[in-house]
Parts: C-alpha cells; structure tokens; sequence
C-alpha cells in the first residue's frame, strides 16, 4: 500500500533551508514531511482494511509527533478513521485475542498514541466517544499494564515478546522514551513491576489532562471514577504516577470541585494526603521547599477535613518539618510556596499544632513582611501572579493571627498538644504591632488601585483582608482608615450594582481558599465584608460624617433590598439566618440615632420604611430569622419616632408595619407560674428562647421607642388597643411576680404610662386591673400607678 510512497525531492524553490531550519527548531513540519503526510493522509483515507488503516497510522506517528500536528492536520486524521478505531484497538487489546495479528502491548501502544494526538484539539477531546474511553485509560495507568487491564476486563493474558513492542513502540511512537530505547531516568523499577512503558503511560495522561482542561472537564473525569484510581497510580508507584498522576491529581482539587471531591472519596484522598505528608517530611530541606506548593493542593477543605486523629498528628509533624525552612534565608519563590502552604494549613487546623508560641511569631512576621515589601512599592508597580499568590497566603496568615490575639484576653486558649503555648501579653503586643505595619501597607495599596481594577481578584482579596482587621480593630491607623473610605465604599457600591457576577472571581477565591464558606460570587460579598466595619465606624463621629458625604446610607437600604428579595425566594425549610442583614441594620441604626435630620430628609430611608412595611408581616412567621425581625421592628421605630403626626389619614404601610411590630413585640414574654399559689415570675416565650441573648436587648430599644413614637403619633393608641399588645401586657404583668430585670420593668412602664397620657379608655382599664389584684409586677410600677390615679 504504502511500498512505493517514499516522498518525492521537495520543491526547495519557495523556502529556503534557513525556514525549514527554524522550523524544525519550533516543533513545525518541513515542507517535505507534510508533501509525505499528505500522502500518508490520503492512503489512511482510503485504506480498504484495518491492515492498511494500521499502517499508515504507523507511518503517521512516525512522521509527525502529535504536538506537531496541527488542528486540520488532526481533522483530517478523525475524518479519516473516527474514535471507532482507536477503541476496537483498546479492545482487542484487553480481550488478548490474536485476530489481530499484533501483541495486546502493540494495539495498546497505537491506541494511546491516536488518542493523545487528537485530543490535543478541544473539540475532540470532549467528544462523547472518546470521553467513554476515559475509565479504560484510568485502568491502565492505575493498573500499570496490559495484563493486569486484561485481568480486570475478565480475560486471560497471553505471554508476548516485548522486544517487538517496544520496538515497535520506539517506531511509531515519538513521546516520552528516549531514540536510544533507553528507559527514562528513575524508571526501570517502576517498569518492571508494573510493565507499562513511560511512552504509553505519558499518552494516556495527556488524554486525561486534555479532558480536564475543559470547561466541564473535571466533573466528566469525577463522574468516571478519575480520583479513585489516580490514588491507587500514587499508591503503587505506578509509571508516572507521581509525575503526572499527582499533576492530574492537583488540578481536580485546585479548583471548585475540591469540596465535593473530598466529599466523595475522602479514604483515599486521606490515605494519599497522610503518605504525601510522610515523604514530605522524610525529604531533605531543599526537596521539602520543592514540594510545598504540591502538598498544598491535597489538603482538605477546613469545613469537610475528616475526623482523624492520624491526619491531625500528621499535620503536627509537617509544622515541624516546615519550621527549619522559615529559620533560613529564602528567595521570594521559595518563601511564597512556604508561606502559601502554611496558611493552608492554617485553614486546616489553626494555631494548635503549629508549635512553640515564638514560632508562631516567626510565621506571622514573615508573612508581614512580605506584605510590606510587597506592597510599599511605588504607584503603578504591577505585581507577578506569583507574589499575588504568595500575599493572598499572607492575608490568611494574618487573619488568623487577629483571631488569635484578639481572642487571647476573651478567654482561656484551647488545650494545645506539644510544647505549644498560648502568647505571653508580650507577644501578643508584637503580633498586633507587626499587624499594624503590614496593614498600613495594605491601605496605601488599597489607595492607589483605580476603578478600572475593581474587578481584579488579588484587588478583592486584599480588600476583604483589610475588612476583617477593621472588624476587629479601628481604634488603630484611624485617619489612614478614614481617608480610605471613599474606595471601600466606591469598591462596594461598585459590585453590589454590578450587573454580572463575576464568575472569574469566584473560581480565583476558590482557588485561593479566599472564600471559606463557599458558594458562587455574588456582588454583595463585597459589602458583607465592610459591614461590621461600617458598624464600628457609624457609630464614631469623624468616620460617620464621611460616610454620610458618601451616600452610606443608601448603599445599606439597597443590600437590604437585593438580600432580601434572594431570601423571600427561599423555601421555608431554606430560611436560614443572614449575620449580614442584622450587621446592615445596626449600622442604620447608627444613623438613625445621631443624624435625624438626615433621616428625615434623605429619600432612601422612606425607600427604607416601605421596605420595612413590606417585609415585617413576612418575617413574622419566620421564627428562625428572630433577631433579624428584632432588627426590623427596631429600626422601623425609630424611623416613625422622627416622623410628623399625619395631617390626614394614616398610610395603609405605616400601619400594616406598626401593626406587625405590636404582634412580635407581645410574643417576648408570658405569665409564669410560681412554685405556690401566687404568681410567678415572667417567662420568656419558648419561640424567644434560643435567641433571646441576642433579642432582648432589641426587644428592651423598640418598646422605649415605642413609648415615643405614642407620644408623636397619637394615632398608635388605637393599634396599640385593638391589636391586643395592651391587654396581653396588662394581663401578664398582673399576673407575674416579677420580671426579668430593672430595664424591662422601665421600658414597659414607659410605654404603658404613654399609653395612658393619651387615652383615657386606656387609663381606666389599667387602673380596673391594679385594683382587682395587687400581688402582680403591675402594681411595682410607681409612675404609672401615679398616671392612672392610684395611690
């Protein structure tokens, strides 16, 4: 067929051989290996058998490598002969049969060989055909030869001469094994127990990593078993199973996917993790820095890491191997894969196993200096995707160290093991000190990014960084902080208005294990993030007049709106409660309180009120979102406290809201019963119970608001009747002993003696109560027994 197809002299006239040179030197075709692929082409078209087909992929992989095939190149192949061909051969192949005229190794050899070429071309490799072949290739290299896959597939294997096989193999073959058929360095062992040649191995890997560079790649490689036996590769020492086994490995668990593998398969994944860590630690100092970015991407995720006590010694003896590499001089790569995996680490167990208080300060000075050294440069400095990485693993690190200083004077550590213990008050100092120099670095970062990077995920990461050391801290660097608040609140508005969720971020924080929670990116995160800094800051004098010349408060009432339009959208078993919501709220709070001109004049707090009358009847019968109702009645009051009477009817809103917060309001507290005949003292509602540490003092705010709110909006006297809250109250204070403390006994007399200022009718029931029974917490309250003319 192909006898006579020796290629003829090549027209030399169009190129010269300096081109033909340069292209060889690329990797691309001379004009007289593409006048003989052509031809080789033209007969694989039109072969009559498999013999034929055979032979002209044989001349094929001869000519061209398959990464110096090109995409019509590898079109041409696939028109030709299809996915079918290279499936029979694997086939055949594991059947053992000798219909085919060829050794099992050499069907297997060809096989991989046409598959690694075309599934160097995107479409191909996502292809339905060759994608049923992956669990196949997931055998062989996990197995480790064509015996072994024969015995899996149920057959029994016949002896073969590799010598043919591997000469065959060297002939059409133009990967990994050297012309010579000399066997790659390290490889001889691993061949001779597992029989699988580096060439076959490599080309199977490279229809794997082909398959999950694409979009929907990992899940087609999870879905077909790709983890399980990736891990037995490693677990056998099979050919190439650290060097592109791990690789495969890594890129499943470096992107969204990890959480979910982890979930999946967390025995083997914990069995490859623990034997990963022993060579980690057995390995010399310069191979340990080697493999820190590795062993970084097969640590688990810290929210499905797997209760065992093996891994958690296994991570102790890691932070002792990695304690020799932050004592020494390093370079910048070297430092930032150390750090990196440290802060992975970090994520994992935190500060307990880490070691010796001093070296916990060693770890935190060194990520604050890199801080520094990487941020203090001057405006316009572009910094590498590496030390991009190397500081998001900073940021970790020192978010960590907050947690722990600040947590040292709340209360006692948790019991370390090992020589580890807590800061001594001196140490601690240090830690905020270094703390406070690497954030000041972050902040004259922060200063300098323009609106067209507010997109940038490292600009994100350094963001929500500083964002969780305001949490904590804003006594410190406060005129730096308070100059930086127009890009904090330009960077939120920004993506809380975004249109688009910016899917490239959510895989960056992933990737990152910036986003401990999980979950896609949404345009809120942003501002959920800066809201307990918003908090703080309200409530201070300088930073709150600022906030206001930045529209504040608006940008609060529309994260209300958008959060809460996703939450009403949730399933009643989905209602869980938002921290962030309440954190809004309390920030509004802030401004209600001291700024009501503000709120009487800005628009976006009557955008507010209608948004309170709205939702509060919604949030009535939604008992897990307690604290956030609270917060809602609250902030509604104190909005209508500030509002003049009505001139003429009251709105349906107005009073479908304060009708709302009398019915939560009387659900706090009911009548107890004593251990006697009397009464007993008052009792928190079974529905308040869980939250009321959090609840009560809101509870305590909105009634004092209340008392004023009847005292401005005389028209409250009728809800406050025909709603039931009087006589609920009324009832229950009579009939109690006592209530829970000095604040709620004030805040209910208030409301009460209000009530009665104001309406007579009012006045006269009370007065009818006191005098039927004088046992009960009613008759306590002096003021107002005085307002209704009781002695």
């Amino acid at each position: 067929m192909m006898a006579d197809g020796d290629p003829a002299p090549p027209d030399r006239s169009s190129r010269s051989e300096e081109e033909e040179q340069t292209d060889k030197e690329e990797g691309a075709l001379t004009e007289a290996q593409r006048q003989v692929l052509d031809r080789c082409l033209h007969a694989l078209k039109h072969a009559k058998n498999d013999s034929q087909t055979l032979a002209a992929l044989l001349l094929i992989t001869n000519l061209c490598p398959a990464n110096q095939l090109d995409r019509p190149t590898l079109r041409r192949i696939f028109e030709a002969v299809g996915l079918d061909l290279p499936a029979r051969l694997l086939v055949t192949a594991a059947r053992g049969t000798e219909s085919s005229g060829l050794p099992p190794q050499e069907l297997l050899s060809l096989g991989t060989a046409l598959l690694a070429a075309l599934s160097t071309d995107p479409d191909l490799a996502s292809h339905p055909q060759l994608l049923s072949i992956i669990p196949f290739l997931l055998g062989i290299v996990s197995n480790g030869s064509v015996q072994n896959q024969q015995k899996q597939a149920g057959y029994s294997p016949e002896t073969k001469d590799h010598s043919e096989v591997k000469s065959t193999r060297d002939r059409g073959s133009s990967r990994s094994a050297g012309d010579d058929g000399s066997e790659s360095n390290g490889s001889t062992a691993a061949q001779e127990s597992s029989e699988l040649d580096e060439a076959m191995a490599a080309d199977c890997y490279q229809v794997l990593m082909a398959v999950c560079g694409l979009p929907r790649g990992p899940d087609q490689l999870l879905s077909r078993g790709a983890v399980p036996a990736l891990c037995l590769a490693v677990d056998q020492n099979r050919t190439l199973s650290h060097q592109r086994g791990l690789a495969l490995l890594g890129a499943l668990l470096s992107n969204r996917t990890k959480e979910k593998v982890w979930n999946k398969h967390p025995a083997e994944l914990l069995s490859l993790l623990l034997r990963l860590s022993r060579e980690f630690c057995r390995a010399s100092d310069p191979t340990r820095l080697g493999m820190c970015a590795q062993l970084a991407h097969f640590l688990p995720p810290a929210g499905v890491a797997p209760k065992s006590e093996e891994l958690r010694r296994s991570v102790s003896q890691v932070w002792v191997a990695l304690r020799p590499l932050l004592q020494v001089k390093l370079t910048p790569r070297q430092i930032g894969s150390v750090l990196v995996f440290s802060a992975a680490l970090l994520d994992l167990y935190g500060w307990e196993p880490v070691g010796p208080a001093k070296f916990c300060c060693l770890l935190v000075n060194r990520a604050c200096v890199e801080i520094r050294m990487g941020l203090e440069e001057p405006p316009g400095t572009d910094l590498s995707p590496e030390l991009q990485q190397t500081l998001t693993g900073c940021y970790r690190i020192m978010e960590a160290a907050m947690e722990q200083a600040c947590s040292e004077g709340d209360a006692a550590p948790p019991p370390l093991s090992s020589p580890t213990a807590a800061l001594s008050l001196q140490q601690s100092r240090q830690v905020l000190r270094v703390l406070e120099e690497a954030f000041s670095a972050v902040m004259f970062y922060l200063q300098q990014v323009d609106p067209s990077r507010y997109d940038d995920p490292f600009v994100f990461a350094t963001f929500r960084s500083l964002c969780l050391w305001l949490a904590e801290e804003t006594s410190c660097l406060k005129q730096e902080v308070t100059r930086l608040l127009p890009f904090l609140i330009g960077y939120a508005r920004h993506h809380l208005q975004a249109v688009s969720a910016e899917q490239g971020l959510s895989d960056w924080m992933a990737n990152m294990s910036v986003s401990k929670e999980g979950g896609a990116w949404a345009g809120q995160e942003a501002l959920r993030y800066l809201l307990p800094a918003l908090c703080h800051l309200s409530a201070e004098e300088g930073p709150r007049k600022v906030l206001l010349t930045l529209e504040t408060p608006a940008l609060l009432v529309d994260f209300l709106l958008q959060t809460w339009t996703s939450v009403k959208g949730r399933s009643q078993t989905a209602f869980t409660r938002d921290p962030s919501m309440e954190t809004a709220c309390s920030a509004l709070l802030n401004f209600t309180i001291t700024e009501p001109e503000r709120v009487r004049k800005d628009p976006c707090f009557r955008t507010l009120e209608g948004h309170l009358s709205e939702a509060l009847p919604v949030l009535l019968n939604k008992p897990r979102l307690l604290v956030l109702t609270a917060n809602y009645v609250t902030l509604g009051l104190m909005i209508g406290r500030l509002k003049s009477p009505p001139s003429g009817s009251v709105e349906a809103a107005q009073r479908r809201f304060f009708s709302a917060a009398l019915q939560f309001l009387s659900g706090a507290l009911q009548s107890g019963s004593g251990p006697g005949p009397g009464p007993g003292p008052v009792q928190v509602s079974v529905s308040w119970q869980q939250n009321w540490d959090e609840a009560a003092e809101l509870w305590c705010l909105s009634l004092q608001v209340l008392g004023g709110c009847v005292r401005v909006q005389p028209w409250l006297v009728d809800p406050i009747r025909d709603e039931g809250w009087l006589k609920h109250t009324v009832s229950m204070l009579s009939e109690c002993s006592a209530l829970p403390d000095r604040n709620t006994q004030e805040v209910l007399e208030q409301v009460l003696c209000a009530v009665v200022e104001r309406c007579s009718v009012c006045q006269q029931e009370i007065r009818d109560v006191m005098r039927r029974s004088d046992e009960g917490a009613l008759n306590k309250m002096s003021n107002l027994k005085k307002a209704v003319g009781e002695k």
